[in-house]
């Protein structure tokens, strides 16, 4: 009989314990109340240069200010993208490669613009695998979705982080 109280207690304290632990969390669009989104709103984001720099761009323009209103920018963020193009697998039998990865790094620095100063900066490194054929097509059109999808994957974690900044009071 004990043993079988004993099963109960901890399946109600296994139960109760995430509703002890709900108040340590908070969610990143609800830390600053309405000023987070403003302070995001305001980052203006720097041309980046060749394809993927324009997918990086337009998918943090869409992550800093969706909303498509104008906001006056307090805050540049300036990002520096490395690539390189690796392929991991080479068939034995006709010497092609039958995979790829698209590996990106990108150097970010977000700017106060009236003192100029650096405020966050950091790196955020992905890749993405891709399939290769014997087709040249089929190749071009796999490394461009590879492209918008790290693309994507690299905005979500600079956004983030930049959230994270102006969450922890920045």
């Amino acid at each position: 009989m004990s043993w079988s109280r004993a099963r109960r207690g901890m399946a109600m304290a296994g139960l109760l314990a995430p509703l002890a632990l709900a108040g340590c969390f908070r969610p990143l669009n609800g830390a600053m109340g309405g000023a987070m989104p403003q302070a995001l709103m305001a980052v203006a984001i720097r041309p980046i240069p060749g394809r993927t720099g324009h997918y990086l761009g337009n998918d943090l323009i869409f992550a800093f200010n969706g909303t498509g209103s104008t906001v006056q920018p307090r805050y540049r963020l300036e990002i520096v993208l490395h690539q390189a193009v690796r392929v991991p697998l080479v068939d034995t039998v006709t010497g092609l490669a039958s995979a790829a990865s698209d590996n990106d790094r990108a150097d970010y620095k977000l700017i106060d613009l009236a003192s100029n100063k650096v405020l966050a900066s950091g790196d955020v490194v992905n890749f993405v695998t891709y399939d290769r054929t014997n087709q040249g097509y089929t190749n071009l059109s796999s490394y461009d979705d590879a492209e918008v999808r790290n693309a994507q994957i690299m905005a979500d974690q600079i956004h983030t982080r930049i959230a994270a900044y102006f969450a922890r009071g920045g």
